[in-house]
C-alpha cells in the first residue's frame, strides 16, 4: 500500500470517527424540550429522536464498535503508512534499531495526535453547541448502522441489558423536570440576558406559592377594617372614609363572628345616592369564603377560583379570624414591587448592613431579604415577631436582641405588645454566634443547683 492510500484510508477513518462522535454527543446532550418542540412543528426525525433518548441501547453500542473497530483499524494503518517511512528517515542518522523503535513511537504519537484533535476534541465541542441540529442530520445514517450491524448491536446490547440488571442500575433515565430544573434554566437565561431579573423573579415567585402559605400574605387580624351588624349608619359612613377598602367583613358582635362581608361599591353607591346605609338588610352581603391558615397560596389561588370570589377570611385551628387575604394580595406576593409600588414597604434597607423591618413581615420575605436559607424553630412561626418570641421565650420589649445567622435582631418599637419595628444589623465575621433566648444545658444546669440548694434548705429546716 502506497503512502497516499494509506493517507486516503487514515483520512476516511478520522471522518468516520468524527461522525460516531457527533452522533454520540449529539444524543446525549439534545435537550428533551427543544427536540419536543420541534416535534410539535412538524419534524418527524424530532420525533423519533426523542424516542430514542428513551431507548438508547442499540443506539449506543453502535457508537462503542464503531469507535473501537477504527480506532484498532486507524492504528494498524497509521503504524504501517508512518512507521516504515519516519524509520527509514531516521535510519540515515541512527543505528537500524533505534530507528525503527523511535519510527514506531513517532508515528503512534502522530495517528493518536490526529484522531484526539480532529476525531474526537472538534466534532465533541461542536456537538455540545448544536445538539439537537447535528443529531437530527446523523440520526438516519446512525439507523442504517444499527441494521446492517443487527447481529453484534443484539449481542452487545443484551449483554448490557442483563449486567445493569444484575447490578441493580436505573435503564432509563429519569426525564422528569421539577421546579429546580426550572428555576436553573430561568437562572442561566438571566445571566445569560434573556430574561429580565424582574421576569425571573417573578418566575421564583411562582414556584414559592406551593410552600408559602397564606398568613405570609394576609392583613393582620388587628389590621382588619369591619364592621359589626348592627353598626349605625354615621359609624358606616365615618369608617369608610377613614379606611377606604374594597371588601369589609360584618361580623356579629365580634370579628370571631363573621357572618358576611359587603363590597364597599355598594355602600359607595348609597352615599352618593344620599340613602340609608343598613348592614340589617341580607341583600348587601355576601357569603363570605372561610380558609384554614395552613393553606398555602397556591391552595387559596385554586379556592378563588372554584367560588370565583377574590376575598377571604383566615381561621386558625380554634376558630379564631387571624386576618383576610384577597386576591391582590396573593397577586402582589407573585409579582413582588411590580405589584403596588406605592405601598409601604415592609423591609426597607438603610444601608449595606441594616434593615429597618415591620414586625409582621412574613419570615420567607426576611430570609429572602436578608440571604438565610432558615431560622431556627420555623415551623412556630410565620413573621418575624414570631421568630422573636419563640427565641426569647418571652413578648420582646424594646431593646431586646437575638443574635442568629450572622445577623442581630434589635426590638426599637413596640406597641401594646405588639412588635411594630426590628433593626436588623449584620455582624462582623468574629461575633456571628447563634444566640436567642432559648433554654441551653447551662442554664438547665443553673436551675439544677437552685433546685437542690432549696432543697437541701429545706431538709435542714425539718430536721
Amino acid at each position: 500500500m502506497t503512502l497516499t492510500q494509506s493517507l486516503f484510508i487514515i483520512a476516511l477513518l478520522i471522518a468516520c470517527s468524527a461522525f460516531v462522535a457527533v452522533a454520540e454527543i449529539s444524543l446525549a446532550a439534545s435537550r428533551r424540550l427543544r427536540l419536543r418542540q420541534m416535534a410539535d412543528d412538524g419534524d418527524p426525525w424530532a420525533d423519533k429522536a426523542l424516542r430514542l433518548q428513551e431507548q438508547p441501547g442499540d443506539y449506543f453500542t453502535v457508537v462503542q464498535v464503531g469507535q473501537n473497530g477504527i480506532a484498532i483499524l486507524g492504528g494498524i494503518v497509521g503504524e504501517g503508512a508512518f512507521g516504515t517511512n519516519i524509520s527509514a528517515l531516521l535510519g540515515q542518522w541512527l543505528p537500524t534499531t533505534t530507528a525503527q523503535n523511535l519510527g514506531f513511537v513517532l508515528s503512534f504519537l502522530l495517528i493518536t495526535s490526529l484522531f484526539i484533535l480532529f476525531a474526537d476534541l472538534l466534532p465533541r465541542r461542536l456537538s455540545m453547541i448544536e445538539p439537537e441540529r447535528l443529531l437530527l442530520r446523523v440520526l438516519k445514517p446512525m439507523q442504517l448502522c444499527i441494521r446492517l450491524f443487527k447481529p453484534i448491536v443484539w449481542f452487545y446490547s443484551r449483554s448490557t441489558d442483563l449486567v445493569i440488571k444484575l447490578l441493580g442500575l436505573p435503564e432509563q433515565r429519569d426525564e422528569r423536570i421539577t421546579s429546580d430544573d426550572i428555576l436553573a434554566m430561568t437562572e442561566a437565561g438571566t445571566r445569560a440576558g434573556v430574561l429580565a431579573l424582574r421576569e425571573q423573579q417573578v418566575i421564583a415567585n411562582v414556584f414559592e406559592m406551593n410552600s408559602r402559605t397564606v398568613t405570609s400574605a394576609m392583613t393582620q387580624r388587628d389590621r382588619i377594617a369591619y364592621f359589626l351588624r348592627d353598626d349605625p349608619d354615621h359609624v358606616i359612613r365615618a369608617r369608610i372614609a377613614e379606611e377606604p377598602y374594597s371588601t369589609y367583613p360584618v361580623c356579629e358582635g365580634d370579628i370571631d363572628h363573621i357572618v358576611g362581608y359587603v363590597d364597599a361599591k355598594v355602600l359607595f353607591q348609597r352615599v352618593l345616592n344620599n340613602q340609608p346605609i343598613s348592614l340589617q338588610d341580607d341583600s348587601l352581603l355576601h357569603k363570605a369564603l372561610i380558609v384554614p391558615d395552613k393553606l398555602t397560596l397556591a391552595e387559596v389561588l385554586d379556592q378563588f377560583q372554584q367560588v370565583h370570589e377574590d376575598f377571604a377570611i383566615i381561621l386558625n385551628e380554634y376558630s379564631l379570624v387571624v386576618g383576610v387575604v384577597t386576591l391582590n394580595d396573593v397577586m402582589s406576593t407573585v409579582m413582588g414591587d411590580l405589584v403596588s409600588p406605592d405601598d409601604e414597604e415592609q423591609i426597607v434597607r438603610r444601608d449595606e448592613n441594616s434593615w429597618l423591618v415591620d414586625g409582621v413581615t412574613p419570615i420567607d420575605d426576611v430570609l429572602h431579604a436578608l440571604d438565610l436559607d432558615e431560622l431556627p424553630h420555623d415551623e412556630e412561626y410565620a413573621t418575624l415577631a414570631g421568630f422573636l418570641m419563640v427565641m426569647l421565650r418571652r413578648v420582646p420589649r424594646r431593646t431586646d436582641s437575638v443574635d442568629w445567622g450572622g445577623y442581630k435582631f434589635e426590638v426599637i418599637d413596640v406597641d401594646s405588645y405588639r412588635i411594630d419595628q426590628v433593626l436588623v444589623t449584620r455582624l462582623p465575621p468574629s461575633n456571628h454566634r447563634h444566640e436567642g433566648g432559648l433554654a441551653t444545658p447551662s442554664a438547665f444546669k443553673a436551675v439544677a443547683n437552685v433546685v437542690a440548694t432549696e432543697t437541701q434548705s429545706s431538709h435542714s429546716k425539718n430536721s
